[in-house]
């Protein structure tokens, strides 16, 4: 199992394309865990102690508006990194992380992390096409704010197969998410969430097994968006 949690680690997008010697010195104090759904991984106001590699399951990145409403800002998969910014910052978290299924997260010293960038110019650039794939995917939500609800609910779809789609011979697949989910991170409420997605399902636009939301044609559902 740690062989292949190691090999898991090796295969994520942030190491790929970095020297083998680099890679393991900096993997050399990694730790791997189990998680269950449901559990706090890190909460608001911890300090940045580990960077966390999602090897398998899935995450939400999550924080409380002003009347303690919880507000989804992300949901992170496999391949994902987060923790990053509070290790290169040395300031206490800003968010909390939750699983929401059962989960394997690699946890690596800060400072192996921070060595790291500062050691290996691929690491740096890693990071920064981190940041910026993260803030394009910000500032495109905070534009259809004020948009109507299908093409919001279809954003936020969108949003999740740019983070976390998998190509499959019958679409991108992404993680079928209970419509709280769904309803946070749109910012609209839980029945009209279940709405546009029985509409966008009529259409054929998405396709939803159990744990699995398929989306056929990702270009059909981006021309829907106003």
């Amino acid at each position: 199992m740690e062989d292949r949690n190691h090999n898991l680690i090796r295969s994520t997008p942030f190491f790929k394309g970095l020297p083998e010697g680099s890679v393991e010195k900096a993997t050399a104090h990694l730790v791997t865990r189990n998680h269950p759904a449901n559990q706090v991984i890190l909460l608001e106001n911890d300090w940045g102690s580990s960077v966390y590699f999602i090897l398998e399951g899935w995450v939400k990145i999550r924080t409380y508006n002003l009347e303690g409403k919880e507000v989804t800002l992300n949901i992170l998969g496999k391949g994902e990194i987060f923790g990053e910014m509070a290790a290169l910052d040395e300031v206490p978290r800003s968010t909390d992380v939750i699983t929401l299924a059962p989960t394997i997260i690699g946890n690596m010293p800060a400072q192996d992390f921070v060595k790291l960038i500062y050691s290996e110019p691929m690491a740096g650039v890693r990071l920064a096409q981190l940041m910026g794939r993260r803030l394009r995917q910000v500032n495109r939500r905070l534009r259809l704010r004020e948009s109507d609800s299908t093409s919001r609910v279809a954003d936020t779809i969108l949003f999740l197969a740019d983070g976390q789609g998998k190509q499959t011979t019958e679409g991108v697949e992404i993680p079928n998410l209970p419509h709280r989910e769904l309803s946070s991170l749109s910012g609209l409420a839980r029945e009209t969430v279940t709405r546009v997605l029985t509409k966008l399902e009529k259409k054929g636009l998405i396709r939803r097994d159990q744990d699995i939301l398929r989306i056929p044609d990702l270009n059909a559902l981006e021309k829907i968006i106003v």
